[in-house]
């Protein structure tokens, strides 16, 4: 059977190839629709409970992640020509198309108390035009006292913020990076006429930055990957073509990645981003393991089609398990619920078999055209390093078996041990290098106001106009003086806030009169609310919408948390904000639920890092299933599996030592290694089960370390370099994945050729 099929694919060739080329006409064509993705990348299901209140939140309140904040620290602000120049800043954003609203210093309002119509009023602070400098110190002076906007707009140091919102259809679509660009472009001009320096976070920024990094990116790993990938392969064949051929036929299946994306209806992310040079460093060892078994056969058979019949029939079935044993550590990702693990395991499983086809259909089609390979191509078959190296592997198995097992079960236990170190944490703003404009400015507001990612609690009162309740009220201000408290929470906003300000404006805005009414005045300050006045923060919306839903139920309370990572803020949550708000309101009948985007990632890194692991379960289970399909014994299976376990619990081991924490980026190195790392032992294993056919024991595992042992040598080091170039990436996350997976992929070449025939040897008796 196998023999028709090596026939056919060989007589078929020029159909294939016409395939081949008509479909990576048609992908290059689409690949000019594929998009960077925009969107927030949800980890949540909408499907779970906290994401559906979540997004209920969003529908009562409006957005709590769609904001631009602009930060400085330098007294030069208050000379009034550099005022002057920061007013001019903020009108011209407030103009941009896609703001929807500014508040900065100089655009600040305080409630005034109305006496002819009994009620409060916002009136701005500063006017459009300042006369003199003596004016501007005394709207400063006045300004600074308005505990409202303390620790929101400026702090006790000396720094200010802007703060601007961003609407959601811009922000989440590709009009946004223009936006984004206009704004920073303001911001710098204002830096060089005042030489004031500014500072840039917030959420939509992180994910403007982050995004044109993943762009940029793309292009020079991708580069990389190819340029590297090829020096290896020159160097080892010390021959053009042995570099031309498999880079194009990769080439090819980058061409099928984009399109795919496109036709899938998938944007380029963080992830999927490194599928390109991911695929060209899986993608070659196809190639390197055809090369070489032609090159080994065609010295016995002296005859290009006959070589490649062999090729096939030897390899052919080999290569395409290793293929789909990879897939799988891919595809599992499409399990979960998770949107970008889904889209990244289903372009990249796809494309790991279609690497198969293109290679098996192509290579033999390019090298049946060209001459026969002479001696020089076919050195590397006797280099000096490689046969040295080879008979290592064959003496250390053959006369070391038992120093292998005791090693190995050393390192054995010293990976568990370190893999009970392991912690999972993860940032909001993450992977970022901490010597970065966007690292640094994040610290900034971090030091200044306590941080920017927002965080969001619900009191929901359970009756009708609940929130006019002054005793609710005094409850809510406990908490906001609780949490103001905290050097990594920013100064709580609510109705409180507003109700506090509308004391002090009864009492002609004396601040000594900001804090919450008595009996005596309660009434008449607390009809604010029903007249829904203007929101100081967004032209657009006004205190009912943004801080209390329309049925005066429930009420909001908006604050700012330092990126202090995942693990450290769902400690936060569970043992410290959530048993103060426990006993504040445990007398009561008000429901309080913390939600919001920080809360969401908290969440969202925990249910990752769960399904990461669950599909890596799967995959060890599916591939097990081939492998004893393939071999039909049992005792193989569990053989061959060993090797490729062994790495999985170094990887782990050095993740807890070098205290590398499990986040999304170096748990997805799992599912790489040990999808490829399996492919070693298959060839193996398959090599030696022909052999056993005709010869002993060790005999087959001599002859099976002697040719296939070169392959996999050959594979490790294009395997290994290829993927230490994402060491120089900007992400700290891609940077571990590609170290990781480059340390631990050559450790299963060392397992697969030393502890794999040791066990073999040892146990295999038939």
């Amino acid at each position: 059977m196998i023999d028709k099929v090596s026939i056919f694919i060989l007589e078929k060739r020029k159909l294939f190839v016409s395939i081949i080329l008509i479909i990576t006409v048609f992908m290059a064509y689409m690949s000019q629709f594929v998009q960077l993705n925009y969107d927030f990348s949800q980890t949540v299901p909408d499907s779970d409970p906290d994401m559906e209140y979540y997004n209920g939140f969003k529908n009562t309140f409006g957005e709590d992640g769609n904001v631009f904040a602009v930060g400085l620290k330098d007294s030069s602000i208050f000379k009034l020509e550099n005022f002057k120049v920061y007013q001019k800043l903020i009108k011209e954003v407030k103009d941009i198309n896609g703001v929807k609203g500014a508040l900065g210093l100089s655009t600040l309002q305080i409630l005034k108390k109305n006496t002819k119509d009994k009620n409060f009023q916002f009136v701005p602070i500063f006017n459009n035009s300042l006369d003199s400098q003596n004016e501007l110190d005394s709207l400063i002076e006045f300004t600074l006292k308005q505990k409202f906007y303390k620790g929101k707009i400026f702090n006790d140091e000396g720094a200010i913020t802007l703060l601007i919102t961003i609407d959601k259809k811009i922000l989440n679509s590709d009009k946004r990076d223009a936006l984004m660009e206009n704004l920073v472009n303001r911001g710098n001009e204002f830096q060089e006429n005042t030489n004031i320096k500014l500072h840039y976070a917030g959420l939509p920024y992180s994910r403007y930055t982050i995004a044109n990094n993943v762009k940029d990116e793309l292009s020079l790993l991708l580069i990389a990957s190819l340029a590297v990938t090829a020096l290896i392969l020159f160097i080892f064949f010390r021959s053009l073509d042995a570099v031309l051929i498999p880079v194009f036929i990769i080439g090819i299946v980058v061409v099928w990645i984009f399109g795919s994306l496109a036709l899938f209806g998938y944007k380029i992310t963080l992830l999927s981003g490194l599928l390109p040079p991911l695929i060209v460093v899986i993608g070659i060892p196809n190639c390197v393991y055809m090369l070489n078994y032609y090159h080994y056969s065609f010295e016995n058979f002296k005859d290009k089609s006959d070589a490649f019949k062999n090729v096939i029939k030897t390899i052919g079935l080999i290569t395409l398990i290793t293929n789909l044993t990879t897939a799988v550590g891919f595809l599992v990702l499409s399990t979960t619920d998770i949107k970008i693990l889904t889209e990244f395991g289903i372009i990249a499983g796809i494309n790991v078999v279609a690497t198969f086809f293109v290679s098996i259909f192509l290579l033999p089609t390019a090298y049946i055209f060209l001459p026969p390979p002479n001696k020089s191509q076919t050195d590397y078959l006797n280099y000096n390093f490689i046969n040295k190296l080879i008979s290592s592997f064959i003496y250390i198995s053959f006369n070391h078996k038992k120093i292998v097992f005791l090693i190995f079960t050393s390192i054995f236990i010293i990976s568990i041990y370190g893999i009970t170190k392991v912690k999972s944490i993860s940032y909001i703003v993450d992977d970022v290098p901490a010597e970065s404009s966007l690292m640094k400015d994040l610290k900034f507001f971090e030091k200044n106001f306590s941080g920017v990612m927002p965080l969001e609690i619900v009191v929901d009162t359970k009756m009708k106009r609940g929130v006019q309740n002054l005793n609710t009220l005094k409850k809510v201000d406990r908490l906001e003086n609780f949490l103001s408290d905290k050097s990594y929470v920013s100064s709580p906003i609510s109705i409180v806030s507003f109700v506090k300000a509308s004391r002090q404006a009864y009492y002609n805005n004396n601040p000594s009169y900001y804090s919450m009414p008595n009996n005596r005045d309660k009434n008449f300050i607390l009809r604010y609310i029903a007249d829904g006045y203007q929101n100081n923060i967004s032209d657009d919306d006004n205190i009912s919408k943004s801080f209390v839903d329309s049925t005066g139920q429930k009420i909001r309370i908006s604050l700012n948390i330092s990126d202090l990572g995942s693990y450290k803020l769902d400690s936060i949550v569970s043992n410290i904000i959530k048993p103060k708000i426990d006993e504040i309101f445990s007398k009561s009948n008000s429901e309080v639920v913390l939600t919001g985007t920080t809360l969401t990632f908290i969440k969202g890194i925990n249910f990752l890092i769960e399904n990461l692991l669950q599909s890596m379960l799967l995959a060890f289970f599916i591939i097990s299933l081939i492998m004893s399909a393939l071999f039909r014994n049992v005792k193989m299976v569990i053989i061959s599996l060993i090797p490729n376990i062994i790495p999985l619990l170094i990887a782990g081991g050095i993740m807890g030592f070098l205290s590398i924490p499990l986040k999304p980026s170096s748990a997805l190195v799992f599912s790489i290694v040990f999808g490829i790392s399996v492919d070693y032992s298959i060839h193996f294993l398959a090599k030696f089960k022909n052999e056993l056919i005709n010869n002993s024991l060790n005999d087959s595992i001599f002859n099976t370390i002697s040719q296939t042992g070169k392959s996999m040598v050959f594979t490790s080091f294009i395997l290994f370099f290829g993927f230490i170039i994402f060491a120089f990436s900007n992400f700290g996350g891609t940077i571990v994945l590609g170290v990781l997976t480059s340390i631990i992929l050559f450790v299963a070449m060392i397992t697969n050729l030393t502890l794999l025939p040791s066990i073999i040897l040892h146990f295999y008796k038939k």
